[in-house]
C-alpha cells in the first residue's frame, strides 16, 4: 500500500473508532454493528469515488481501461463517495434493523474527520495543489510537476489539501458541537455537515489549478458544491421552522405554581 492509500485507510480507521464511540454511547448501535455496516459502506464509498473521478474525467481513461482501477495513483472524487458510500451505509443499517437516522447523525462528524485525514494522500501525490503563491505557507512541489504545470522551477503554491484537511478537522468539532446543543431531529446533523463542507469547498475548489470542466466561469466541483449547500441550507431552514412551529407559546404556559 503506497502513502495515498495509506492515509484512505487511516482515516477510515479514526472515522469507524469516532462512529463506534457515538452509537454506543447513544445506545444506537455496537461496535460489531458498525464493523458490519463499514464492511459495505466503505468499499462502496471508494466505488463510488472512483466512477466520480473517472465520469468527470472520461478523456484520460478512454483510451487506457486498465488505469481506471489504479485507484492508488490517486484520482477518487468526493461527491461520488460520499453518495455510493452513504447509500450503501444506510442500506446496511436497515438490514440490520437499527435507526437508519441515529446513525446518520452520529457518522456526520466521523465522515469530516475522515476527509481531514485522506486528504494528505494528496500531498504525498503531490496533486491537486492550487495556484502560484508567496505565502509562507505555499507548497514547493517537484520540479517535473511544477514545469508540467507551466511554472519554473522553486514556484511555490497554495496547499489546498491542507486548507480542507484542517477545514474538514474544524468541521467534525463543530457537528459535536452543535450536536450536544442544538435541538435537531434525527438525521439533520448530516446537512449541517454537507452545508458546512460545500460551503469550504466552493471557496478552495476556485483555488485549484488542475485540469476541470467549467461553465459559467465556475468548475464542475463547485457547481456540485452550490447545488449541494443550497439543497442542504433548504433542509435547515425547513427544520428551523419546524422547531418554531413545534415550541409552545410562551402565554399559554402556566407558572409551575399553579400547576395542580
Amino acid at each position: 500500500m503506497n502513502a495515498y492509500g495509506l492515509m484512505i485507510a487511516l482515516g477510515v480507521v479514526v472515522a469507524v473508532w469516532l462512529l463506534g464511540k457515538r452509537v454506543e454511547a447513544r445506545g444506537v448501535a455496537t461496535s460489531e454493528d458498525i464493523g458490519s455496516i463499514v464492511m459495505w459502506a466503505v468499499p462502496a464509498g471508494i466505488v463510488g469515488a472512483r466512477l466520480y473521478h473517472v465520469v468527470t474525467d472520461w478523456s484520460r481513461f478512454s483510451n487506457n481501461y486498465g488505469d481506471i482501477v489504479k485507484v492508488w495513483q490517486g484520482g477518487l472524487g468526493i461527491w461520488g463517495g460520499i453518495a455510493l458510500g452513504v447509500v450503501a451505509g444506510m442500506w446496511a443499517t436497515r438490514r440490520k434493523g437499527l435507526d437508519v437516522l441515529l446513525v446518520v447523525t452520529c457518522a456526520a462528524p466521523a465522515l469530516a474527520i475522515a476527509q481531514s485525514i485522506g486528504r494528505w494522500g494528496n500531498w504525498f501525490n503531490q496533486e491537486l495543489f492550487g495556484k502560484a503563491t508567496t505565502l509562507p505557507w505555499g507548497l514547493e512541489i517537484s520540479a517535473d510537476k511544477t514545469m508540467s504545470a507551466g511554472f519554473p522551477v522553486g514556484t511555490t503554491f497554495h496547499p489546498t489539501f491542507l486548507y480542507e484537511s484542517l477545514g474538514c478537522a474544524l468541521l467534525c468539532l463543530v457537528l459535536l458541537v452543535v450536536d450536544q446543543r442544538v435541538p435537531l431531529r434525527p438525521g439533520r446533523l448530516f446537512f449541517v455537515y454537507s452545508a458546512g463542507y460545500t460551503l469550504m469547498r466552493f471557496f478552495i475548489e476556485g483555488l485549484r489549478i488542475d485540469d476541470a470542466h467549467q461553465a459559467g466561469g465556475l468548475r464542475l466541483n463547485q457547481w456540485v458544491s452550490l447545488a449541494v449547500f443550497v439543497v442542504s441550507i433548504g433542509f435547515l431552514v425547513r427544520e428551523a421552522l419546524w422547531y418554531r412551529r413545534s415550541e409552545p407559546d410562551p402565554s399559554n404556559v402556566l407558572p409551575y405554581g399553579d400547576l395542580q
